[in-house]
């Protein structure tokens, strides 16, 4: 197996109140965008040639990323200009692949952080003789994923809806976002309209009695369809916990970055990523957070599992946890701010406006 296809951009509008200007896998995750680690792991497991699935907001990825010499890479770009789904993206680029009917071709989704050890998962696809193999986790609660049992040889054996009673979780095992075709399978979706792998693709192939293949790998694996997800993940991959070769340097308590400052005695803990330019001031206490370029955590300030925008200011004594603050926003000194709360891009939020604790 040399190419692959990622899909990317469709879930990007998650993170739009922090960055309204960049989808999310642009958005840099331990000091890299998020995408450069899906790129740089794809090309660890042997592929030479990607072509990248866009959708919402396509241009910013070839600017950056180019033909992807600088990666070791062949990349291309397609661009739907109509939301087609899981399977009809897949099927929209097939014209640019160059693998043979009956060759391999991966399938990941950019929205997954995992752990998956993907030359496994392609010779689990060799060996079984699958038209499709699929990456399968264990969760401990499958009640918001689509269920997908197999039976002792790993073969598939159907592809249920979310379970709404304890008595339809037959198993925990769910899809997890990553695939082997072979390449005859995607010439066989329909083109033209949106079509869904996991809804419509997968449940008729099985229908027709084609060979799908499921292997479980329970290693690392993040869905960072909310910021908080994506604070988690970036922390994760600096600690060491997703792997991921395009960390830039060693793995460890912090990430900062060589243009960003720190006071002597600020505590900068957890995973957490000092962004380009950013700055932490004295005695700041800065956990399991992202700071993006230009940050600005004043002193005295605590910050804790939280997305600090571009250019963004945290007053000084500030308390926040869980917090996503969009670019360019300004928090006021003494605020404390809790899980969930999000500050627009540019948004002022004056000295003392919002507390939880006592006022004694």
């Amino acid at each position: 197996m040399t190419e692959a296809i990622l899909l990317v951009g469709g879930k990007g509008t998650r993170l739009r109140p922090l960055t309204v200007n960049t989808p999310k896998p642009m958005v840099p995750a331990a000091g890299v965008p998020f995408l450069t680690h899906q790129l740089a792991r794809a090309k660890a497991a042997g592929v030479e040639h990607i072509v990248l699935a866009t959708s919402y907001l396509a241009e910013v990825f070839e600017p950056h990323f180019g033909d992807g010499s600088d990666l070791g890479l062949s990349l291309e770009y397609v661009t739907e200009e109509e939301p087609l789904g899981t399977g009809g993206a897949i099927r929209n680029v097939a014209s640019r692949l160059h693998s043979g009917p009956d060759e391999p071709v991966l399938i990941f989704n950019g929205d997954i952080l995992t752990g998956l050890d993907i030359r496994a998962l392609v010779a689990t696809h060799a060996d079984s003789g699958a038209d499709v193999s699929l990456h399968l986790t264990r969760v401990e609660d499958p009640r918001a994923f689509g269920l997908v049992p197999t039976d002792e040889t790993g073969r598939v054996t159907a592809f249920l809806e979310k379970p709404q009673t304890p008595e339809e979780i037959v198993t925990d095992q769910i899809n997890a976002g990553a695939y082997v075709f072979r390449r005859s399978v995607i010439d066989s979706i329909p083109t033209g309209r949106p079509v869904s792998v996991e809804r419509e693709t997968f449940p008729e192939l099985l229908a027709a009695g084609a060979h799908l293949q499921g292997m479980v790998d329970s290693t690392y694996w993040l869905d960072l369809g909310t910021p908080q997800a994506f604070v988690r993940g970036s922390a994760d991959l600096v600690l060491g916990r997703a792997p991921s070769p395009a960390v830039p340097g060693r793995c460890g308590d912090r990430l900062i970055l060589p243009s960003a400052r720190v006071a002597p005695d600020a505590k900068v803990t957890g995973g957490t990523v000092v962004g380009a330019h950013a700055t932490v001031g004295e005695g700041a206490r800065v956990t399991g957070s992202t700071l993006l370029a230009g940050a600005t955590v004043e002193p005295g300030a605590v910050v804790t599992d939280s997305l600090i925008g571009a250019g963004a200011r945290i007053g000084a004594r500030s308390v926040l946890t869980g917090a996503v603050i969009g670019d360019g926003a300004h928090v006021g000194p003494d605020n404390e701010l809790r899980d969930g709360i999000r500050i627009w891009c540019d948004a002022t939020l004056p000295a003392g406006t919002v507390r939880f604790s006592s006022d004694q």
